[in-house]
């Protein structure tokens, strides 16, 4: 059994992050660029923290001011601790709401499927290799 400390899968995902990773709704919003290399990588980042640690996900809505902008995921682990590796991608006075408890949905990702295994692969590359996801499928699409 392989043992990372959260600072060395913080690296690994902050290292891997990318244009190529990027939610694609977040590229048309914004664009990536490596001074904010969070931006659009909360939903595959708490994939593969899941990935790691287990526990359960966490959504809950973006707002820039009035507006729904999107949404946030993050992680609680099985001790209950929450973490959240995304969060410094709001940098324009966003908040999130409504913040809810999922379970992973079981089955293959019905989208970002393809980012989802590009980062997987990529922090495999400086980790070594990840356990099988949570939802026992194979990481790639």
């Amino acid at each position: 059994m392989t043992l990372w400390t959260l600072a060395a899968v913080e690296e690994a995902l902050r290292d891997s992050w990318a244009a190529d990773t990027c939610s694609p709704d977040d590229l048309a919003r914004g664009g990536w660029h490596p001074d904010n290399p969070a931006w659009g990588h909360c939903d595959i980042t708490a994939l593969v923290v899941n990935d790691l640690f287990g526990g359960d996900l966490v959504v809950g809505e973006v707002r820039d001011g009035d507006e729904r902008a999107g949404y946030h995921w993050w992680n609680v682990l099985p001790t209950g601790v929450e973490i959240d590796l995304t969060r410094d991608q709001f940098r324009r006075g966003q908040t999130v709401t409504a913040a809810r408890t999922v379970r992973r949905p079981p089955g293959p990702l019905p989208r970002r499927a393809a980012e989802y295994a590009l980062l997987r692969e990529r922090v495999a590359e400086r980790l070594g290799p990840l356990p099988t996801p949570a939802d026992g499928l194979p990481p790639h699409p």
